[in-house]
């Protein structure tokens, strides 16, 4: 069957693409059902808190990654002599930030736990394990190293063994009833053994992490070079996490219920980014070689992904009590409203993902910021407002049209401005119909 939304790509490339992203969708899928059962399992008040933790400790170990991921996989292109210095000195680095990280998170919720409903020593626990996840994750410049070799296969490879063992283990805490913060150590052990899993690996390539060595200067220039991608990270941890962390002051039911609908709504983001990292080579090479072709291909694109988040969006919307039924069972009541709401966010997440990659093609890495910088602001702001009133449902709007201001932002500035007017039509059917009409 041939998608209308992707005439004028490479159907033959695409479809090696999918192929080769096979196992990589396997892993996300499995995690995602392994998620839904979780929540099932804890209850809405549980699962709150745990959700919470998730978020809170999201938002802070954003700095922790220091932005250096896309700037190593280009140093050592540039560098390859140097890479047992680049990665050393990342590493260092990341480490450091991720362990002064850990005090400072747990510091900042005890400041502000007067809004939860279990201040207790349990959620303060949870939050310290859940944090401590930074650290394993500084590993992932081993990931970094393999982007820079063309070689993410091997990655991939680490990372499907990883979700099945953790998949393994959770349902083991599931089966034998296990208290919440089992399941905070079992978050963080994913982080662990997939460090364990990119050492072993790297090893088995031929290196070691014991030939790496520490550089003051390059770990001077990474930082300067890395700083705005620093700041980005953290409004994108804003963006993405701020709703659950504000929602606390609601209670951990509310949390909790607010969550398993938004983990139903976003099951399913992993689509855009498999579909647009497929076509942007195609999408890069008519830049250089045909700009007709180039707009008429990035038109495609946005057609293509409202063809397929419109109508499951209407779907859900319909059906969302019933699908919450299902997968949850009981204890999680106003979940469907919510949802229904929620899912509307998927349209304009689809859109973005793709002129997120237009906006990279024309290194407009300044527009991509401030979008999604406005984004959060407009979700805290949102989130102020009509939590207080509204509770989930609030934050449901809230993150909605933070989605939509964030994706649109395009249409207010001259030089992006085509692209939001292409997004417009795509979103309204019009170049979709257009198409149609001309067959």
């Amino acid at each position: 069957m041939k998608l209308p939304g992707l005439k004028g790509f490479d159907e033959e490339a695409l479809a090696k693409y999918f192929r080769n992203a096979g196992w990589l969708m396997f892993g996300k899928i499995l995690s995602m059902i392994v998620a839904f059962v979780i929540a099932r399992h804890l209850k809405a008040a549980n699962f709150g808190d745990l959700s919470f933790a998730d978020a809170f400790t999201f938002i802070v170990a954003a700095v922790a990654a220091l932005g250096l991921d896309s700037f190593i996989i280009r140093e050592i292109i540039v560098e390859p002599e140097k890479q047992s210095e680049i990665l050393g000195t990342s590493l260092v680095l990341r480490l450091a930030v991720s362990v002064i990280l850990i005090p400072l998170t747990v510091t900042i919720y005890l400041l502000f736990h007067h809004y939860a409903d279990k201040p207790g020593i349990s959620l303060t626990w949870i939050i310290v394990i859940m944090s401590s996840a930074a650290v394993f994750k500084s590993f992932n410049i081993i990931d970094s190293y393999f982007q820079s070799q063309v070689a993410s296969k091997y990655v991939v490879q680490v990372q499907n063994v990883c979700v099945i063992i953790s998949a393994a283990l959770k349902m083991i805490l599931v089966i034998t009833k296990m208290p919440l913060i089992y399941f905070a150590i079992a978050l963080t052990f994913d982080s662990f053994i997939l460090a364990l899993g990119l050492i072993y690996m790297y090893h088995k390539k031929g290196f070691s992490l014991m030939s790496w060595t520490f550089s003051s200067s390059r770990a001077k220039g990474l930082l300067k070079k890395s700083f705005p991608l620093i700041l980005s990270a953290v409004m994108v941890s804003i963006y993405m996490k701020i709703d659950s962390v504000m929602l606390k002051s609601e209670g951990s039911i509310t949390v909790g219920v607010y969550s398993a609908a938004a983990k139903i709504s976003e099951a399913w983001y992993f689509i855009p980014t498999a579909i647009v990292s497929s076509v942007f080579p195609a999408i890069i090479h008519a830049r250089k070689t045909d700009l007709e072709r180039y707009h008429k291909r990035m038109v495609n694109l946005y057609d293509l992904l409202v063809m397929i988040s419109l109508p499951v969006a209407i779907f859900i919307s319909f059906f969302a009590n019933q699908i919450v039924q299902l997968i949850y069972a009981e204890g999680y009541n106003g979940a469907g409203p919510m949802l229904s709401i929620h899912i509307w966010s998927g349209i304009f997440v689809f859109l973005g993902s793709a002129s997120s990659q237009y906006l990279l093609a024309e290194g407009y890495t300044m527009i991509s910021f401030q979008r999604t910088a406005m984004g959060a602001v407009v979700n805290i702001l949102l989130n102020l407002w009509l939590i207080p009133l509204y509770g989930g449902i609030g934050a449901s709007v809230a993150t909605l049209i933070a989605c939509m201001v964030s994706t649109f932002y395009l249409l207010f500035i001259g030089k992006t401005r085509q692209q939001g007017v292409l997004m417009l039509k795509s979103l309204f059917l019009i170049t979709i119909f257009q198409k149609i009409l001309k067959r």
